[in-house]
């Protein structure tokens, strides 16, 4: 558990409900300094004020889509580390977020354990 302190994680996607349920899967395996945003402005904004971690950002939203979000963020923080979060069959946008540079992806609906090591591993990288 002690691994964790000081990481701070970012958690970006329109649906409160998903946003809930990853912060629960973070906060049990001991992650404290969990952050929430509705859509890519929000996610910004939020990533200027505190710095985090780590971003998990969902690929599909309204206003500012993920992928849009990403080249902003990077133009921002070209070292951000940012996880993308798709559904199946978005194959193609998933790509081209690893391009721009998002270190990792999951698909939802996402598994506990893929979740933690994909976080995990953007930590090391």
């Amino acid at each position: 558990m002690v691994e964790f302190m000081g990481v701070s994680i970012l958690i970006v996607d329109d649906l409160a409900f998903v946003r809930m349920m990853i912060k629960d899967i973070l906060m049990k395996h001991g992650f404290t300094e969990c952050y929430e945003a509705a859509n890519g402005i929000e996610a910004l904004k939020k990533y200027n004020e505190i710095k985090p971690t780590i971003v998990l950002l969902d690929i599909t939203m309204p206003i500012l889509n993920g992928i849009e979000t990403l080249q902003r963020l990077m133009l921002v923080d070209p070292h951000a580390k940012v996880v993308m979060c798709s559904a199946l069959g978005q194959q193609k946008l998933i790509v081209s977020a690893i391009r721009l540079g998002a270190k990792d992806f999951i698909v939802k609906p996402f598994k506990e354990d893929r979740l933690i090591s994909a976080i995990k591993k953007a930590i090391e990288k």
